[in-house]
């Protein structure tokens, strides 16, 4: 596999070298397709980026059946994500990033936008009808998008509203009792603006039979998902742009059994709901000649519930050795952010120097109460825990962007950040960790011929420091005592810093039939923050320190190429190779030198899209991934895996009828992984491994139409 994925980016590099070679000295007078990217200050196409950039657009989505970013994921090169709940909450990004949250609160290495709004930390909610795209940025984007962006961000881009009158209706079934319905309109609301409307449905029983129960819906999902946009305009001078969301997740959660199988045993299976409620409010002043302004304000309410049935088991499987608990986790979460920006709409002549500039301010408000209903070991008996963590952060930032030929431009870009943490709980512990962050990036462009670029850029990004609560407030626990200095010193943790050097070729052919991008870096960690355990039998302390560095580096490369007018070639690959430095777990495992966690070596996405006359389109697709280490604090790995998938669709006029199938091989395949005892029934003499699988073969039928 390793020969197979380096021949195909080297495959790709030469394509893409190749390119600028056809293209250049002339213009590009075909028409084809230009995607824009949505996340950066000024509208720029996917080549002009100066970043590893990748896009999947709504047909790419189709394709899949994706119904919720998880089903997308996989496609991405260089990106993975952790199980642990119902559906991916937490993303990595080149070997970087959360993989699950208990009591603590966390800081996202890599964040979640949905219309403008910072959803990280809280990718439950993130449901694809209507959404025209899904932007994947790889690196630090922390000058752009701040705190919850240090190794890469996650952008999702609704259907826009438009003055002609539109709109999507949608049906989906398949098996385990799959269904699904979303209706979208828009168009023109009269004096108010143009708008667009979206509401989805989704229903599954899940993957997983609990054998105790006799039940097959334990692990079951029920989402709601609407959206509603509106563009307004007062005056030729102002507008107003408004995002409202809603969303109600109320699915089960009961993945891990103790024979590793999709077999449980669990007599209080758990829950993973999500209900939210965001608006955002963007008002545009356009009255001057080459700029305009922009003040925005959102504000978001999450109430996340997350429990599970601790011991996995049920009442009476191994008398006088078993033990039952079920532990739940609430959490009510209030985002507020305030940002004036002021930024160019045409390049302007600073300094002799065409430019475009951006500057900017931004107010962050984060305020989470938990609230822990749990089995209290010292005590013998259920017990709450409760605590408030209140973050504010306050930043400057700016970007230039010189275009110092019709060729050379450079973009330099910088945002200084400033958070108070305020942290308190029910067991007493009181912190209030606080710092400044710099962040930013400086990139160089070169155009080699139209829409293709040569590209080198370096950027810092950053994450803030916080406190361990647990930690401290076990540290006095019976039974942990020799452990209690050990906790006291890890009660807060460092910012993490990360940097990062990128060159990348970007490129299309004049005609657009061929496509190709390839990105190479280094990077490397300062006071890298990781999630360690201490296990002492039914005691479980989780906290997060700081080890001395890491780094990593690797190669992203893509390439879309039409073979014929009836079949095109898509591929994307990645290569990571990461490494930990200065990291011993509590029980004196030093982890110098080892992979980081759910950084997997390789992944590929390659497939072939083909039309049989004017109305049915087939897409052939694979998935694969190297094996990955689980967790920072132990050695256990997944497997290696690859992934088939297939879609028919017929179109006829507006209405598109689709037959598809996701893991077709039934391959199993994990996504998170644990080690420690377990199970009574060996009276818990030895740590085992213990698995969560993604989905199995999947298929079903979507009808669809376009208005």
């Amino acid at each position: 596999m390793q020969k197979i994925t380096s021949y195909l980016a080297a495959s790709i590099g030469l394509a893409l070298l190749q390119t600028p070679v056809l293209a250049y000295g002339q213009e590009n007078s075909n028409d084809f397709e230009i995607i824009e990217v949505s996340g950066d200050f000024h509208k720029r196409t996917l080549n002009e980026t100066t970043s590893s950039v990748s896009i999947i657009d709504q047909n790419a989505m189709q394709q899949r059946n994706a119904q919720h970013l998880e089903d997308t994921l996989n496609s991405f090169a260089n990106v993975n994500f952790s199980g642990g709940t119902s559906t991916a909450r937490f993303i990595q990004i080149r070997g970087m990033g959360e993989r699950s949250q208990f009591v603590d609160p966390i800081s996202p290495s890599v964040g979640l936008i949905i219309d403008g709004i910072d959803y990280s930390g809280l990718g439950t909610a993130a449901s694809l009808f209507d959404i025209n795209q899904v932007e994947v940025f790889r690196g630090p984007q922390s000058g752009r998008f701040g705190v919850n962006a240090m190794a890469g961000l996650v952008l999702l881009d609704s259907v826009h509203p438009s003055d002609d009158f539109s709109g999507q209706f949608e049906l989906s079934a398949g098996n385990y009792d799959e269904r699904m319905g979303g209706l979208a309109l828009g168009g023109q609301l009269g004096v108010l603006g143009n708008a667009r409307f979206s509401v989805s449905q989704f229903k599954q029983d899940g993957y997983i039979e609990n054998a105790y129960l006799e039940r097959d819906d334990t692990n079951d999902r029920d989402e709601l998902g609407v959206r509603f946009l509106l563009n307004t305009q007062f005056t030729n001078n102002w507008t107003l742009d408004t995002v409202l969301h809603y969303n109600d997740v109320d699915n089960g959660y009961d993945v891990f059994s103790l024979d590793n199988n999709r077999t449980t045993l669990s007599d209080e299976p758990g829950y993973d709901r999500l209900e939210s409620d965001a608006v955002k409010t963007t008002l545009n002043y356009l009255g001057w000649d080459n700029s305009r302004l922009e003040l925005s304000a959102s504000i978001l309410n999450a109430d996340t519930a997350y429990a599970f049935d601790e011991d996995w088991t049920y009442v009476g499987i191994a008398p006088g050795w078993e033990y039952s608990s079920f532990d739940a986790y609430l959490r009510d979460r209030k985002d507020k952010t305030a940002e004036v920006r002021w930024l160019s709409d045409a390049p302007q002549t600073l300094l002799g120097v065409d430019s475009e500039w951006v500057a900017g301010v931004y107010y962050y408000d984060k305020d989470v109460e938990l609230t822990r209903d749990y089995f209290n070991w010292d005590l013998g008996q259920p017990d709450i825990f409760q605590s408030d963590y209140r973050s504010q952060h306050a930043a400057v930032y700016g970007e230039l962007t010189q275009h110092w030929s019709e060729k050379f431009t450079t973009i330099s870009g910088l945002r200084i950040e400033q958070y108070d943490n305020d942290y308190s709980d029910s067991r007493s512990i009181d912190a209030q960790p606080e710092d400044t962050m710099v962040g930013g990036s400086f990139s160089a462009r070169y155009r080699a011929a139209p829409n293709s670029y040569w590209y080198a850029t370096v950027s810092r990004g950053y994450k803030s420091g916080g406190v361990n609560g647990e930690a401290l407030g076990k540290a006095d626990d019976q039974g942990l005592d020799e452990l209690k200095d050990y906790l006291l010193e890890r009660a807060t943790f460092e910012p993490e810093i990360l940097w990062s050097a990128e060159f990348g070729v970007k490129g299309s052919s004049p005609s657009g039939d061929l496509t190709s991008r390839v990105s190479t870096f280094y990077h490397w960690r300062d006071d890298v923050q990781l999630k360690s355990w201490v296990n002492r039998g039914a005691k479980f302390v989780g906290y997060i320190e700081n080890a001395a560095e890491g780094k990593g580096y690797g190669l992203e490369a893509e390439i879309r190429n039409k073979l014929t007018d009836w079949l095109t070639l898509f591929a994307s690959a990645s290569w990571l190779e990461t490494e930990i430095e200065g990291f011993v777990t509590e029980d004196g495992m030093d982890m110098t030198g080892r992979e980081q966690a759910h950084a997997p070596q390789y992944q590929f996405n390659v497939g072939l899209e083909g039309w049989y006359g004017e109305n049915i389109q087939w897409v052939l697709q694979a998935d694969g991934k190297d094996e990955f280490y689980f967790s920072n604090s132990h050695n256990q790995k997944s497997d290696s895996m690859a992934l088939l998938h297939f879609a028919v669709n017929y179109y006829v006029d507006d209405w598109r009828v689709s037959l598809w199938g996701r893991n077709l091989t039934d391959e199993d395949y994990e996504v998170r992984g644990f080690y420690f005892a377990n199970d009574p029934r060996t009276q818990y003499a030895n740590d085992e491994t213990y698995v969560q699988y993604g989905e199995p073969r999947r298929f079903g039928v979507t009808v669809s139409k376009s208005f």
